[in-house]
């Protein structure tokens, strides 16, 4: 008979409802691991939808709604790129782009790092329709998560902004669980930046939220809308000067 296989190493065992625990803890430590290993000491976090094109996809999109939203790929591209020229050095990363790792606004946050020789860091999560990793992205610090939970931790554990784009479900899921952890006082209070102010005010009446009394006027000031990669660096040192 042979000897069985080590817990560590039975597959099988680890991928079992006992084991659930054992795989938060690990989908916990390992991301710490490698993150302090590479010296990432904060980071700027990019949301928005993984559909909006690139300016090179475009011209194929059938959709003309959507493929009017390539100015906010740009942007995020563009914020990408101011941010990590200003922060990164060779002996300690401050202000690493982290974003979701797929496509639209997340491959255009990786893309900008990429372009100016920093790096970036990616948090994929596996999907029906699986997601794989935009080629951008830092081989290093490219992370792939099962529980959204965990995920979503990882993003807002060394966050000191938080970008949010046009994006869907998921998006609105990011924005608004900032938002709750801020206004409740579970993480510290850092800019939750909206790009593109007409859009987001179409999509949510903010003012309409407050007029009902279900949020206070003051929980409006935890936003800050801007339109360009410019504005929203200049609201970030505004906040931490």
């Amino acid at each position: 008979m042979k000897n069985p296989p080590k817990a560590y190493e039975n597959i099988p065992f680890l991928n079992s409802d006992p084991a659930r625990p054992v795989r938060l803890q690990l989908e916990y430590l390992h991301p710490e691991v490698v993150m302090e290993k590479h010296r990432i000491m904060s980071t700027i976090v990019l949301f928005g939808s993984a559909r909006i094109p690139s300016p090179e996809e475009t011209a194929a999109c059938k959709n003309r709604k959507l493929a009017e939203l390539t100015p906010f790929y740009e942007e995020a591209r563009k914020l990408a790129q101011i941010v990590s020229t200003a922060c990164q050095t060779n002996h300690e990363c401050e202000y690493v782009i982290i974003t979701g790792g797929g496509g639209g606004v997340m491959e255009a946050g990786n893309r900008g790092a990429q372009e100016v020789g920093c790096k970036s860091i990616s948090l994929n999560i596996t999907l029906p329709h699986e997601q794989e990793p935009n080629p951008y992205v830092t081989e290093d610090l490219c992370f792939q998560f099962h529980y959204f939970s965990m995920r979503k931790m990882h993003f807002l554990l060394r966050a000191k902004a938080v970008c949010i784009f046009p994006g869907g479900f998921g998006t609105f899921d990011e924005l608004f669980e900032s938002l709750t952890l801020i206004q409740t006082g579970k993480i510290k209070k850092m800019p939750v930046i909206l790009f593109g102010s007409e859009h987001w005010k179409r999509i949510v009446d903010w003012d309409y939220m407050t007029e009902c009394g279900l949020i206070g006027p003051h929980d409006l000031d935890l936003l800050t809308f801007c339109d360009t990669a410019e504005e929203a660096w200049g609201a970030i040192g505004k906040f931490y000067a």
